[in-house]
């Protein structure tokens, strides 16, 4: 059975130690010198997670999850980090409607915002940056 959904398992458990980077990292800014009630150092503290969260991910997705041959790294990467720029923005735009609009509870909010991401991510992944080669 691993061996059949051996990239969606992998993917998931690599997904959730991004996750966790991602969180620690956005809970550590906003628990000490970032205010997410300020709407700019919310979005700083977002940022901060996801250069983490991206640096983690891809090399965790490009060996474990996708096994990924390619030798031009440098090209790769570049589009690793395009497609989430992509998602990023998704997760700017959550977290300002969860938090900015809706006025509910920043940790809350990140936590939904990871979940959507997450589903964006593995399909940008799988479809443009990993693909394999026919």
């Amino acid at each position: 059975m691993y061996h059949k959904y051996e990239e969606i398992i992998n993917y998931l458990i690599v997904g959730v130690l991004t996750t966790i980077v991602s969180l620690a990292s956005y809970f550590f800014c906003t628990m000490t010198f970032l205010d997410p009630t300020n709407k700019i150092e919310l979005q700083i503290a977002n940022i901060i997670s996801w250069i983490l969260a991206v640096t983690f991910a891809y090399f965790t997705n490009r060996i474990f999850v996708f096994k990924s041959k390619n030798n031009n790294k440098v090209k790769e990467a570049m589009s690793f980090v395009g497609s989430r720029v992509i998602s990023l923005l998704m997760d700017m735009a959550t977290m300002f409607i969860i938090v900015s609009v809706l006025h509910l509870n920043d940790k809350i909010g990140k936590l939904v915002s990871q979940v959507i991401v997450t589903i964006a991510n593995y399909l940008l992944s799988k479809l443009f940056v990993f693909k394999k080669k026919d």
